[in-house]
């Protein structure tokens, strides 16, 4: 499943439980009229200190907040493009977020308005979150349980997300979803087990690493970022297969004793990348068993794939953006975006990107830039809170509706 138009195909489910929720609609912040971006695009604003979620549709340039419990907190999109969790790891509770957009394979309903759904999930110190299909998974560092729930039941009155305990103790943990539906899992920062739904060992680990960190599946491999030797002298991947196999991949010669501790997977180009702010973004290729540069700067301040996986994004501290074609590694287009990024900055630019636009959200402004991927020189500035520091992108890449 792809985030195109036609790569959300997985059907959301049709719920109509209402669920309260303090919303202002803000219609003076930004009237300017935007019709470039796909009709069905959403972004998604956290502040560090206000207790407001943003919501921005681009194509009309329309912002609509909405009352938070905390500020801050991390968002994450679900596979189906609907729902976003919200995630505030030091209050131990996460949310969802119901854009209303609902997928059918050539068209997307709205389905109500945008709002909270019922469902929120009470983990200690909840600090991953994944999702694959209809089902989202959380992973609580505070006490090594996840939280599993299926979209079917985000508004189902007083709904809660199902606790798997597998047995784990608590560590900053990492988690991802196979296809055949069970879960490769850290069972501490050195090792990963495959489990079931019910916490059940599936397959046992099979190789040690250590300070695991960064993770991404394409639904038979879960890749995790980590030093692939105990002594942490030689960074790489631990590639864990469904069927339990194990294996290690080595950085490139001379890497040094760092590891990638981000790793990402583009559905579009079927390509794994894993990206160290030091060390930059490099392609991790099952097949040949081998890591290789994308961008070996030392300067990055994000690495993000677009919406749909066929294309990296690297935003550098001297403001500058490069698009690489995820499929062959080669540069697309760079240029200036923003002002040059202070290093002393607590809050540094946060960047999504469609197939037309990239979003950096601007701490230090209150606003979201939306620069056009065809002309850097075309951006649309979205006024949105204080200092918005979290964001991330739902909903579908098309303008069809019913």
């Amino acid at each position: 499943m792809t985030k195109k138009f036609n790569l959300r195909s997985l059907g959301l489910s049709l719920v109509a439980a209402m669920v309260f929720t303090a919303c202002q609609k803000d219609d003076d912040v930004n009237p300017i009229e935007n019709k470039g971006e796909f009709k069905h695009v959403r972004v998604l604003v956290t502040d560090e200190s206000a207790t407001k979620l943003t919501q921005i549709n681009p194509a009309t340039a329309g912002i609509t907040s909405f009352d938070t419990k905390f500020p801050m907190g991390n968002l994450y999109a679900t596979a189906n493009g609907r729902f976003a969790a919200v995630v505030y790891g030091s209050q131990n509770l996460t949310e969802m977020f119901d854009t209303g957009l609902e997928f059918h394979g050539n068209h997307v309903d709205m389905k109500g308005t945008p709002k909270w759904a019922a469902i929120t999930a009470a983990g200690s110190k909840p600090a991953h979150f994944k999702s694959r299909g209809a089902e989202s998974l959380i992973f609580n560092d505070g006490d090594g349980t996840l939280h599993l729930a299926n979209e079917a039941n985000f508004h189902t009155p007083s709904a809660q997300f199902t606790t798997i305990n597998a047995g784990l103790t608590a560590h900053h943990g990492a988690m991802a979803q196979f296809d055949n539906g069970n879960i490769a899992v850290t069972e501490s920062g050195n090792r990963v087990r495959v489990i079931n739904k019910n916490g059940g060992l599936v397959h046992a680990s099979t190789v040690e690493v250590a300070r695991i960190h960064g993770n991404a599946t394409d639904g038979t491999n879960a890749v995790f970022g980590s030093f692939i030797s105990p002594d942490q002298t030689t960074g790489g991947v631990l590639v864990v297969n469904q069927t339990g196999e194990q294996r290690v991949i080595a950085n490139p010669a001379g890497f040094g004793a760092v590891r990638l501790g981000t790793i990402l997977y583009g559905m579009g180009a079927k390509k794994f990348v894993g990206y160290g702010a030091t060390k930059g973004a490099y392609m991790i290729d099952l097949a040949a068993n081998k890591i290789t540069p994308i961008y070996n700067g030392t300067d990055a301040v994000q690495c993000k794939m677009d919406y749909a996986g066929n294309n990296l994004l690297v935003l550098t501290m001297d403001g500058k953006l490069r698009v690489y074609n995820l499929s062959t590694g080669a540069l697309k287009k760079e240029g200036m975006v923003i002002s040059p990024v202070a290093s002393g900055d607590s809050f540094k630019p946060v960047i999504e990107a469609t197939a037309k636009y990239a979003y950096i959200a601007m701490p230090n402004l209150g606003e979201v830039h939306q620069v056009n991927l065809d002309d850097f020189n075309k951006v649309v500035k979205h006024k949105v809170s204080a200092k918005p520091v979290r964001l991330t992108l739902l909903g579908f890449e098309t303008d069809e509706s019913h």
